[in-house]
């Protein structure tokens, strides 16, 4: 496999993007939106947050394009942005679940 060079820009773009991920909630809502489009009322019933911090989560994730809201009445309707953050979400799942395996972290003394 080639070897990928990223631009100091590129690479600043990728990092702020995967800025995102770096809040266990943020990434807790993504793999909840990850089976299909919910309201923030669904949302916070699945993750067991307040309504409040789940809405500001969701405006970060809409803001770096991970979701995208749609007015269902008088509901907004959440889903993944697209098939690219889904594949990004399984990713990562599937990429700490190997690490776990392959490198099991010790019990605290």
């Amino acid at each position: 496999m080639p070897l990928v060079k990223l631009s100091e820009k590129e690479a600043e773009r990728v990092a702020d993007a995967m800025f995102a991920l770096s809040a266990p909630s943020r990434v807790r809502i993504l793999a909840c939106l990850r089976t299909g489009p919910h309201a923030v009322s669904e949302i916070t019933d699945a993750i067991g947050m307040e309504q409040s911090a789940v809405s500001h989560q969701l405006r970060v994730l809409r803001e770096y394009r991970f979701v995208r809201a749609e007015r269902k009445g008088r509901r907004r309707v959440y889903g993944l942005y697209d098939d690219h953050v889904a594949a990004l979400v399984d990713d990562a799942v599937r990429l700490v679940k190997d690490l776990e395996t392959t490198f099991p972290r010790r019990a605290s003394a």
